[in-house]
């Protein structure tokens, strides 16, 4: 088929419609050809337009049969309706003289497509709305203005308006390609041909997604004959439609025709079952609900074509689990998925949650043809309080002790069949009746939910032995709209009250009495009697001290009489703010014993029972009138109006006293002494102050103030040595303690002198006898050697030393008998000087004791002498058998020739008899 000159022609093959051949090509012979009247359509329009307004009328013929065809433009600012009008979407104004837009007409059904260009000119009126092309050609000159990207393949005749009208590239239809062909492939889908093939060599080619961009070579074109193909099954799912462009050029490259736009829809076959979004859906609904009542939605996706019947989903419920109270529960909205209840019954306490199996089906529900799917839909029936609770007893009883708090006196049992622990099970307890002063509450235990009657205000058995409650009970949440409150949810509570013995009290505690003080001992004072509760019971109390900080008080252990034990003293250290406090025990002879304690307050009112006093008690001043004085203070212990203002007087005798002192009062409480005469002799001085306060009666009291008088420098301090002589002591007294200070002095400086003459003599003086012979300042060291190894008793084979050391020698350090000797070096004994002096005889002997002392070879006190063994069988016999006698006659004299050593011991033995 040839349109117009230089047109590409588009055959359609038998894949896509009716064909036949025709000098060996095949083409498309259409009964019926749907498209608009027009290819282009142009109005005469004002610069601005208002919202609705009319604008042109396009006129699309469609065949037999094709009702649904549907308009659409590509400028928002204008809409198509159903019959072809176009108008204005909202106020537009036109910035140029003219606006184009595309008007597409499509069928939904089979998604073919049809496009028409509009054209709306400013300020200029057409004689004609459109003209349609026939694709003849015109030998018009003159042009209309047109867009920039407007294809122009050639010219057409002016019109009569000066319009030019501008033939347009054939818009070729959708080409449809159903998806997962079995092929064979490469499949042919249509021959594009131009009309100029039979003057030129043509080569053909496509472009675009699918053919030179990826997905690559999904379609492909013989460039000699023009026939496209695809060349493998399509999938609708992973591409719904391709756009290509085919181009036409002859065997230099030149451009031959303008490209034409294909456009091919993949056709939906149904391959998708639909796929719920959850394989498990949780909803819930109120117990009692009425039938319609929204439940919950689920949601299955087809990925087939939403528009065909391929992706329209249909819902419904298979099976209901359980079946009760009715096998139909609930119903499902086969569009939305939306699940409501459709019958009455739903009881939390029967049954809590049921389980529906729902089925989705594509294929607008149809079984037979449509693919299924099945997910589970958990609903849960929630609780409404549509139990009230009921006590599990019409009555009740307790018991509880009077005086005592928080006690739990009875538990209260209720029944609830809502769900545990939630508001519409929580029971609130209320006492109605019974309980007028609030003695009782009634709290829940959040586990059992009982009520627990609590004692919270201490009862009194002598005023309530007994109460009767009526209390009743509730939820935390109303009752649901129609249930009434049941007759069970009201008891009644009895409650015993039991007598305890309690402590006695004093009504006026704190008691507070005024007196004076000075009371006498043995003065009644007041009884402070204490009262037990105890009505019913015949009890007796006994009355004690239990505190008296100064022991003035004693009480009457059977009525509580207060009296005296000692003076009272309002200015004693007890005293606190002119009160004394003790306190009382009060006790009954119950079982078990109680007791009650109660304080006394004894205010005491002051009497002029103190003489005021004077202070300082000492002084100084001059010796010298002059603006030295003496300021006096008075107190007293007592209180106005026993105190001042007081009276200072200087008493006659001794008369010295007024001679030499005057006393000047300043005020109530304060008095000046100064000097009378012009010069008093340095000293001390007593001077006596008569001072009396302003009591009735009044009290005075003598105070003796000691004066320092002494001389004073020009500002009117004492000097030093005045300070002195006022202490006291005359002149000669203290030049007598000088010159003992002085001979103090002269004897200490002559004993120092002396002790350093002494010293020097002790260093050049030498000994008067020979050293040799002076054996007091010598410690001769001697070798010991014990009685003989006969005459012992113990093993002398521990005394046998061996002949060589290497046993001890060898010996583990630290491991050593303490009988042996060690192995060391020997001391070193201090040496004694040639010519020692006589001083340092003390320090020889002490030098000697520390080195014996640290002598690591001297053995321990109660050890072991290690001695030389001299063997068995010793030819020397053994002196134990010696003894002295003093019976015989024994000549001593020969011990003088021995020396001066012997000499006192031969005077010893020798003048035995003599003496």
């Amino acid at each position: 088929m040839t349109i117009g000159s230089g047109m590409l022609l588009l055959l359609l093959l038998p894949c896509c419609g009716s064909a036949r051949a025709h000098n060996g090509d095949f083409t498309v012979r259409p009964t019926c050809k749907p498209g608009f009247s027009e290819e282009d359509y142009t109005a005469l329009v004002s610069q601005n337009i208002m919202e609705g307004q009319k604008l042109l009328k396009v006129k699309f013929s469609a065949c037999p049969g094709k009702n649904g065809i549907r308009y659409e433009t590509n400028n928002l600012d204008f809409k198509v309706r159903t019959d072809g009008t176009i108008y204005a979407a909202h106020q537009v104004q036109i910035p140029l003289k003219q606006t184009m837009f595309m008007v597409t007409a499509w069928d939904h059904q089979t998604l073919e497509r049809w496009e028409t260009m509009v054209r709306l000119l400013v300020g200029e009126k057409s004689q004609h709305n459109g003209h349609k092309q026939k694709g003849k050609k015109n030998s018009s000159t003159d042009l209309a203005p047109q867009p920039s990207d407007t294809l122009i393949p050639w010219r057409q005749p002016q019109n009569s308006n000066g319009l030019r009208r501008q033939k347009r590239d054939w818009v070729i239809p959708p080409i449809n390609v159903p998806e997962n062909s079995r092929g064979p492939f490469p499949q042919q889908l249509v021959r594009i041909r131009s009309d100029k093939d039979s003057e030129i060599h043509i080569r053909y080619s496509i472009t675009g997604v699918g053919a030179d961009q990826p997905p690559m070579e999904v379609f492909s074109i013989d460039p000699v004959s023009g026939r496209m193909y695809v060349t493998r099954p399509m999938d609708r799912e992973e591409r719904a439609s391709y756009h290509l462009r085919a181009h036409a050029v002859d065997m230099n490259g030149n451009k031959v025709e303008n490209p034409i736009d294909l456009y091919i829809y993949v056709i939906d076959m149904n391959d998708n079952r639909p796929e719920f979004i959850n394989q498990v859906y949780n909803g819930s609904v109120d117990e009692g609900s009425k039938p319609g009542t929204y439940v919950m939605t689920v949601t299955a996706n087809d990925a087939d074509d939403s528009t065909t019947a391929n992706g329209m989903v249909r819902y419904r419920i298979v099976t209901q689990t359980p079946q009760s109270p009715s096998q139909n529960m609930f119903t499902i909205n086969s569009e939305t998925g939306d699940i409501v209840t459709v019958a009455a019954g739903l009881d939390r306490e029967k049954v809590q949650q049921y389980t529906v199996i729902v089925q989705a089906t594509d294929m607008e529900g149809n079984l037979n043809y449509g693919l299924s799917n099945t997910a589970t839909a958990i609903i849960t029936v929630t609780d409404v309080n549509d139990n009230p609770p009921e006590f599990t007893a019409s009555t009740y009883s307790g018991e509880v002790p009077e005086n005592r708090v928080e006690v739990v006196v009875a538990n209260l049992t209720v029944m609830d069949r809502d769900q545990p622990h939630s508001p519409n099970w929580n029971a609130v307890y209320r006492i109605i009746s019974g309980d007028p002063s609030g003695h009782f509450t009634i709290r829940t235990d959040p586990v059992t939910n009982e009520g627990m009657v609590t004692v919270v205000k201490a009862v009194d058995y002598e005023m309530n032995r007994a109460f009767m409650l009526t209390v009743m009970v509730s939820n935390q949440a109303p009752l649901a709209s129609g249930i009434q409150m049941s007759f069970q949810s009201t008891a009644g509570v009895t409650i015993s009250v039991t007598d305890i013995n309690e402590a006695p009290y004093f009504p006026t505690n704190h008691k507070l009495i005024r007196l004076d003080e000075g009371m006498t001992l043995g003065t009644a004072l007041t009884t402070f009697s204490a009262v037990d509760p105890d009505r019913f019971m015949q009890q007796a109390v006994r009355y004690s001290k239990l505190s008296d900080p100064a022991n003035w008080l004693n009480i009457n252990a059977t009525n509580g009489q207060i009296t005296t034990a000692a003076v009272l003293d309002r200015e004693s250290v007890y005293i606190k703010n002119n009160v004394y406090e003790a306190t009382f025990l009060a006790a009954d002879n119950g079982v078990p014993p109680a007791s009650g304690t109660g304080s006394l307050q004894i205010y005491l009112i002051d009497i002029n029972d103190n003489a005021p006093e004077l202070l300082p008690k000492e002084a100084q001043i001059c010796e010298k009138p002059n603006l030295n004085v003496i300021n006096i203070t008075a107190a007293d212990a007592d209180i106005d109006p026993n105190v001042g203002p007081f009276v200072f007087e200087l008493p006659s005798v001794p008369s010295a006293v007024r001679k030499n002192w005057t006393i000047t009062r300043l005020n109530g409480d304060y008095a000046q002494l100064s000097l009378r005469i012009m010069y008093l002799e340095a000293g001390v001085y007593d001077v006596p102050i008569v001072v009396t306060d302003s009591g009735n009666p009044p009290l005075y009291n003598t105070s003796i103030i000691k004066v320092k008088v002494c001389p004073c420098d020009e500002n009117g301090d004492c000097t030093t040595i005045g300070a002195v002589a006022a202490a006291g002591l005359g002149t000669g007294a203290i030049i007598a303690i000088l010159i003992c200070i002085i001979i103090l002095l002269t004897m200490v400086l002559l004993f120092v002198v002396w002790m350093k003459r002494r010293e020097k003599e002790r260093h050049t003086k030498q000994l008067l006898i020979d050293p040799e012979d002076d054996v007091r300042d010598n410690i001769l060291k001697y070798d010991e050697e014990g009685g003989g190894e006969e005459d012992q008793d113990y093993d002398l084979s521990q005394l046998q030393q061996p002949e060589t050391m290497d046993h001890v020698l060898n010996k583990a350090p630290g491991v050593r008998r303490v009988d042996e000797r060690p192995i060391g070096a020997e001391p070193q004994y201090p040496i004694r000087p040639v010519i020692p002096h006589p001083g340092d005889i003390g320090d020889f002997i002490n030098e000697g004791l520390r080195a014996a002392d640290n002598d690591p070879t001297a053995p321990p006190y109660d050890s072991l002498l290690v001695f030389d063994y001299e063997g068995s069988g010793s030819t020397a016999g053994s002196v134990s058998s010696l003894n002295s006698s003093s019976s015989g006659d024994q000549d001593y004299d020969y011990l003088n020739d021995w020396g001066p050593r012997f000499k006192k011991l031969a005077d010893m033995y020798g003048g035995g008899e003599e003496d």
